[in-house]
């Protein structure tokens, strides 16, 4: 059954969600509207923005430092800041930082926006909290849109991801990633291990055909 389901996802869903998907959309959540971009993950069709953030929303989150790595539209960067957190939003891709820096121009927010691949132009700074949803797929991204679906061929994203992480945490740090079932667990749990970091799985959630995952990342 889960064959048949991953079939009807990649290969009926996705192309048909691709077309829908090469026109700007908008996307309401809670009492604010985002625009989203053509060839920005967009978080109404994939369930793990939406898992993440309404875990995320369980803490108090008032005057919080928050680091989004990946931020593509901006959705938990910006319902964050709404629930009192100073944010900042980072994406490698292009298209990504166009959508925050329109999103927040929509909304009149206040996060600082910073393209960089992760940690590479952000200041050294510790953030209280750091939600990633990352790229999983061991594959060469060939386009500013696959940077939402490939990590490397050999898991490079995750590489570099846990060889530099510890340099943004304080003791207190709650840094939050969400995984699918779809991706290799094993190996990224291994680079995470590999740089002295433990992946807690904190919250699991089925949403059609695959279960998705909260972790929280710790020092060993």
């Amino acid at each position: 059954m889960k064959s048949i389901s991953r079939f009807f996802a990649h290969h009926v869903f996705r192309p048909l969600l691709e077309r829908y998907l090469a026109s700007e959309r908008t996307y309401r959540y809670s009492d604010f509207t985002i625009k989203i971009l053509p060839g920005v993950f967009h978080p109404a069709f994939f369930f793990s923005t939406k898992f993440l953030l309404a875990y995320l929303l369980e803490f108090k989150l008032e005057k919080k430092s928050l680091l989004e790595l990946g931020a593509g539209s901006g959705l938990i960067s910006f319902a964050a800041e709404r629930h009192g957190a100073v944010v900042t939003a980072t994406d490698l891709g292009r298209k990504s930082v166009e959508n925050l820096i329109l999103n927040k121009s929509l909304l009149k927010s206040g996060i600082r926006i910073i393209h960089s691949d992760l940690f590479d132009k952000i200041p050294v700074v510790e953030f209280d909290y750091i939600v990633v949803n990352p790229p999983y797929y061991p594959k060469q991204p060939d386009s500013d849109a696959a940077l939402a679906w490939y990590c490397g061929a050999n898991f490079e994203y995750f590489e570099k991801l846990f060889s530099r992480l510890d340099s943004f945490l304080h003791a207190e740090t709650k840094s939050l990633m969400v995984l699918s079932e779809d991706c290799d667990l094993q190996r990224i749990s291994a680079i995470a291990f590999a740089n002295k970091f433990l992946m807690n799985k904190v919250k699991s959630s089925k949403f059609w055909w695959e279960w998705n995952y909260i972790f929280e990342i710790k020092r060993m």
